[in-house]
């Protein structure tokens, strides 16, 4: 039995390991930075087991070593220990061990197993797993106990307990170290992604870091610029976005993985320079030469496959200054290339069809100044007229290039009129059999239709382009039809031919520039110069419609539908000055369109546009006083900028209420498909790309109106709404409303089939705000339905969507 002495010098002892533990366990809890942390774990561990010599191995997720720290070891003896041939395989052994372990006779048991012992300077050794969670984190290595020839229990199961706290602090300050880096990432990627102005919207949007980084990984996933983080080390990409994978998959082998892109292909550079790329590091190439900037790079894979790749490289520095990862942006220069040569083709097209009918005119002149004898009169009409027929053609091409120019700039103009389709029509197919056509023109025009607005020479500019492209692309003997029928603001019209087709992927590119798909020889059409469609695309747009090409593939013809406003409503408006239709608000009044948009030049243009159109704009460059403006103003259309400073144009729509109940037209300087698709899937009415004309806008503006107008009149059994006069019936009796009343059921029954909600119906009926009183509306939905004579019990006209709102049924329910 112990002494009483003996039990006070143990428990002495142990509290005095206990507090050198928790002194330890502080200081490794005082910083996040991981090399603070791995040195202060590697001295404490030393101090408290006494030893000579600690060691400190971490390891990644697949248990390969990562940092090496040492204590007690001088710079040369480190060095030689960490250039050990014996070290790997021996680091693999112990690291693999189920739990800790001593070793008194360290010598002995490197000689038994085979190893080198020229560097053993210690007879006893301890070691243990570094654990968090279930999880490996590295292993603590002790040599030479200094107060005992051995390493004792006491000891194992202190290193034990520290080497759990170790293994926390160790995870704290890599998740640390990895915020930051991710912070530097993203700041990088921001400064090497072509429109990181939009990143910077995106990183200073609410919600927080996380939002931030969550909005900036979609936005760098779903970019056109490929983007790519490369670890400096490995020169392996540790990360990479779809447009990256995509434009290295050609070069991929089918039975080779991506990552073994780096042995198959070589590099070459525009200053002539080819090298492997297993053997380019980019985080040399950067340490010498800096950041890297457009650089034109091809890329070769065994078999002749190359991509022609514009690349940007931007260095992400570690804390210890050196290149950690690097940040490469890619953009495929193939498209570039073709446009580069689409032009020259065209430039070449251009000079061909001006000199043509120079040529022409000037053998003409020449032959009538240098005759001898003089020509007789009849002579003389013919070289004159050559000469005119030429010069007419040259006004055609020359009127073409000014054409696409305006719609470039978005200054080209129209002047629209009520109009016949029918007139339109006539004139293109006159125009067009009196220019020598073979093949027939076949209309077929429904008697009921409305007038259009459009500028009546334009239109039929339109329509002589397609029916010169129809005829180009289908043999003679063939006709070609031109329909038209009521698209519900709009009046559609086709163009269809029976010819050669167009195959699925290149639709899409029909309406470009240069794109060289189709049109006829004279240069008016596509194949002249490569204008045609386009122009088409730039008039149609102008009127505020929209056109298409449809085909079944080669063989199968080709269909163009294009659309224009409709204009029956027109005799009803009121007309300026000008005989143009004024827009008519609430009671009569101008009616109010709210602009939102943080560009003065674009917010100054579209407030003169509207003004001059005859609207009352309201102008704002704060999204804040959005909510504000529309519940004061209440304007009857939003147009709205797709990227406003710290807001997202869409995500406004979808979280204002204030917006939920109006047409919202997105304004914005990108038109690419995708972006267009997901604002119009969200709701919006429509979608201008700048630039824009003044006319475009105000087309634009008047057809999202004229369909959110909806019909004149409403009928559902016994009920009928007439909109305009303000009169509702039921069974033939009229039946007298107060005006909330009426304002009531003309929303209900705008929005038949689709629930209004009490917020909704708040909002538009008293302008109050959504979280208004829903019993007001019950209210006044109960007095409603008693003038209808609709049983509460089992309606017919008004039905109850419990605990949300009410319905009217569509008619044909």
């Amino acid at each position: 039995m112990k002494s009483r002495e003996e039990l006070e010098r143990e428990v002495a002892v142990l509290g005095e390991r206990i507090a050198t533990l928790s002194a330890a366990v502080l200081r490794l809890g005082s910083s996040l930075d991981l090399a603070t942390v791995l040195q202060e774990a590697a001295d404490s561990a030393r101090t408290l087991t006494r030893a000579r010599y600690s060691l400190i191995v971490t390891v990644d997720e697949a248990g390969e070593a990562r940092e090496f720290v040492t204590s007690g070891l001088d710079p040369e003896e480190r060095r030689e220990l960490a250039e050990w041939p014996d070290g790997p395989r021996l680091f693999a052994y112990l690291r693999d061990l189920p739990g800790p372990f001593r070793l008194s006779d360290l010598p002995d048991w490197f000689r038994v197993r085979g190893y080198s012992d020229e560097l053993v300077r210690e007879k006893t050794l301890q070691g243990t797993a570094m654990r968090h969670r279930g999880v490996q984190v590295g292993n603590f290595f002790l040599a030479g106990k200094e107060d005992a020839p051995e390493f004792s229990a006491a000891d194992e199961e202190l290193l034990e307990l520290f080497a759990s706290q170790a293994a926390a602090a160790i995870v704290n300050a890599r998740a640390h170290q990895q915020e930051r880096r991710g912070r530097a990432d993203r700041e990088a990627l921001i400064a090497a992604t072509p429109g990181g102005a939009v990143a910077r919207v995106a990183a200073r949007a609410g919600g927080g870091e996380g939002r931030a980084g969550a909005d900036l990984e979609a936005l760098i996933e779903t970019t056109p610029v490929g983007v790519m983080v490369v670890d400096a080390r490995t020169g392996l990409p540790v990360s990479s976005n779809r447009e990256a994978l995509r434009l290295v998959e050609p070069l991929r082998a089918p039975d080779r993985p991506v990552e073994a892109l780096p042995e198959d292909v070589t590099c070459r550079f525009g200053d002539g320079r080819e090298t492997a790329l297993k053997e380019l590091t980019l985080a040399d190439v950067i340490q010498k030469a800096g950041t890297v900037r457009a650089e034109e790079v091809v890329l070769s894979a065994p078999g002749g496959l190359s991509v022609s790749l514009l690349v940007n490289a931007t260095p992400i520095h570690g804390e210890d200054g050196a290149v950690a990862s690097v940040v490469v942006t890619m953009q495929d220069l193939a498209p570039l290339e073709e446009l580069d040569r689409l032009r020259a083709e065209f430039l070449g097209m251009v000079s061909h069809e001006l000199r043509t009918p120079l040529a022409a005119i000037k053998g003409s002149t020449a032959t009538v100044l240098g005759a001898s004898p003089a020509l007789d009169p009849a002579e003389l009409h013919q070289f004159f007229r050559v000469v005119d027929e030429q010069a007419d053609q040259m006004r055609g091409l020359i009127g073409d290039l000014l054409d696409a120019g305006r719609i470039e700039t978005g200054t080209l103009s129209v002047s629209p009129v009520p109009t016949e389709v029918k007139e339109l029509v006539e004139q293109a197919r006159n125009a067009f059999q009196n220019g020598g056509a073979t093949h027939a023109v076949l209309v077929d025009l429904p008697e009921d239709l409305p007038l259009v607005l459009t500028d009546g020479p334009r239109i039929v500019q339109v329509l002589n382009n397609l029916l010169s492209n129809a005829a180009r692309h289908s043999p003679g003997s063939t006709p070609i039809r031109v329909a038209a029928l009521r698209d519900g603001p709009h009046v559609a019209v086709s163009v269809s031919d029976e010819g050669m087709g167009v195959p699925a992927e290149q639709l899409p590119r029909l309406f470009q520039k240069y794109s060289g798909l189709g049109g006829d020889e004279g240069g008016r059409g596509l194949r002249g110069s490569g204008l045609g469609l386009a122009i088409c695309k730039g008039l149609v747009e102008a009127h505020g419609g929209r056109i298409r090409a449809e085909s079944d593939g080669p063989g199968q013809g080709t269909r163009f539908t294009f659309t224009v406003p409709a204009a029956e409503d027109s005799a009803r408006a009121p007309v300026t000055a000008r005989g143009r239709a004024l827009p008519a608000g609430r009671n009569g009044e101008q009616a109010p369109v709210l602009v939102v948009d943080d560009d003065p030049r674009t917010l100054r243009f579209v407030r003169d546009a509207l003004a001059q159109a005859g609207y009352a704009p309201l102008a704002t460059g704060d999204p804040e006083e959005l909510p504000q403006i529309v519940r004061t103003h209440r304007p009857c259309l939003v147009l709205l900028d797709l990227m406003l400073p710290g807001a997202d144009g869409i995500e406004l729509m979808e979280t204002i209420p204030e917006l939920a109940d109006l047409p919202v037209i997105f304004i914005s300087a990108y038109g690419r498909d995708e972006t267009v698709a997901r604002a119009l899937q969200k709701g919006a009415a429509d979608y201008l790309v700048k630039p824009f004309s003044a006319t475009e806008l105000t087309a634009r503006v008047q057809a999202a109106l004229r369909k959110r107008a909806g019909p004149e009149t409403f009928t559902l059994g016994d009920l009928a709404v007439d909109y305009e006069a303000r009169q509702v019936t039921v069974a033939g009796r009229s039946v007298r409303l107060t005006a909330t009343e009426f304002d009531l059921l003309r929303i209900l029954t705008l929005n038949a089939g689709r629930v209004s909600n009490y917020e909704s119906l708040i909002r538009q009926i008293w302008n109050g705000p959504d979280t208004g009183d829903p019993d007001r509306v019950r209210t006044f939905v109960k007095q409603l339905r008693r003038k209808l004579g609709d049983d509460p019990k089992r309606p017919g006209y008004i039905l109850n969507e419990r605990g949300v709102g009410y319905r009217v049924p569509r008619p044909e329910e």
